[in-house]
């Protein structure tokens, strides 16, 4: 097994089985695969939220993209949510797998740092409006030597939202842009992302209409649900060096594995 580095973002969508994943990254792990994983969370968040009565709002920018509407309330219900549920279940998985593995936010040592979006254009009842109450932002550093040291001393980071924005207050990050920064950063030859689905569909509702690729140009990409800010994600990977980037199944048995061995959805830059 190659040493190679390999980044793994689990897919925080109902029906991904964190359990599973940890199982074949172990697995992998004890084979030689250096690996960072990194995870969103956004049933759980949806579930604490509902439980403590926090309405959530999407937000639709003109490009057709939906983002979680991360106001106050909203931002201290995913860092209880991410930091106080997701991951330490995903710890626990990899410990019980005889993984050494360490959990790092954003918030830690300054991991992910963030430009704050002061104002977001959004879509909100067919009207443009602009959202000044939205607490998130956009990765602009990863400190890879903190990762590396963690690698070279065999321990798998395990990343999660929130992040760091220049006044050193937290604020939410998408998970599969961090996932694609991490890779960039570390030089990681493949990046993965785990869902909720097959891979990339052709109609969504079919699941037996897989892409085994997928070109991405320079449009944004018009998808629904999370999969266009993977799609997003996935070509910074690509313009950023990553040479492989894969969406899977995670539900599947060993779905880290199957994704490296031919499964999902291969993306690509198009041809200019």
């Amino acid at each position: 097994m190659t040493d190679e580095l390999l980044v793994v973002k689990i897919g925080g969508a109902a029906g991904v089985d964190p359990s599973r994943v940890c199982a074949d990254v172990a697995a992998l792990a004890h084979r030689g695969r250096r690996i960072v994983l990194t995870h969103g969370g956004s049933a759980s968040v949806d579930e604490l939220a509902g439980e403590l009565g926090v309405p959530q709002r999407e937000l639709l920018s003109a490009s057709g993209v939906r983002t979680r509407h991360t106001d106050p309330a909203t931002l201290r219900i995913l860092q209880l949510a991410l930091l106080g549920e997701v991951r330490p279940a995903v710890l626990a998985e990899l410990g019980r797998a005889g993984i050494r593995a360490v959990g790092l936010s954003g918030l830690d040592a300054n991991l992910l740092r963030a430009e704050r979006r002061v104002a977001i254009r959004a879509i909100v009842d067919g009207r443009r409006v602009l959202v000044r109450d939205d607490h998130s932002g956009r990765i602009t550093s990863v400190d890879g030597g903190l990762l590396r040291l963690l690698l070279d001393d065999g321990v798998t980071p395990v990343v999660s939202p929130p992040a760091v924005a220049e006044d050193g207050r937290p604020v939410n990050a998408n998970a599969d842009r961090i996932a694609a920064a991490v890779a960039m950063e570390l030089k990681a030859r493949t990046l993965v992302f785990l869902t909720a689905a097959p891979g990339l569909l052709a109609d969504p509702a079919d699941p037996a209409s897989l892409l085994a690729e997928h070109a991405l140009g320079d449009d944004t990409p018009k998808m629904g649900g999370g999969m266009g800010v993977k799609l997003i994600a996935a070509r910074e990977a690509l313009r950023g060096g990553v040479e492989t980037v894969i969406i899977a199944d995670g539900r599947a048995e060993d779905p880290v594995t199957q994704a490296l061995d031919g499964g999902g959805t291969r993306l690509h830059l198009a041809q200019a």
